[in-house]
């Protein structure tokens, strides 16, 4: 697992790493059962403070994205509650299309980029 951590942005280095950790669980580098480096590791190995690893996987723990075993540390396990999941990505969505619509972003663009972005996704 790559993380690259943007320390100029105005993103939140917590929500960068959980981001990364999500794309890398869509894209299939990630599996479900797979061990996330430790708090400790991750931070020295990217940079950052431990606290900060710490608070990017307590929030994918509280989004469903892995469970946290006291033996095993953060592991992969997907929520598989999809009415949940589908609620929050319509939330997610509105925001980012209201966004496109301010910005004169057709419904066409909008497909095609969802159909781009998706084809990255497709593992099964």
């Amino acid at each position: 697992m790559i993380i690259e951590i943007d320390f100029n942005s105005d993103e939140a280095i917590y929500i960068q790493l959980r981001n990364q950790i999500i794309v890398e669980i869509a894209a299939a580098r990630l599996h479900e059962g797979d061990t996330l480096p430790s708090v400790r590791q991750l931070a020295e190995t990217i940079g950052i403070n431990m606290h900060t690893v710490n608070k990017a996987y307590s929030v994918l723990k509280q989004e469903g994205f892995v469970s946290i075993d006291r033996r095993k540390g953060a592991v992969v396990a997907i929520d598989p509650n999809k009415v949940i999941a589908m609620e929050e990505m319509k939330d997610e969505l509105r925001v980012a299309l209201a966004k496109g619509c301010c910005r004169n972003i057709s419904k066409a663009d909008v497909h095609a980029l969802v159909d781009e972005i998706f084809e990255e996704y497709q593992y099964q």
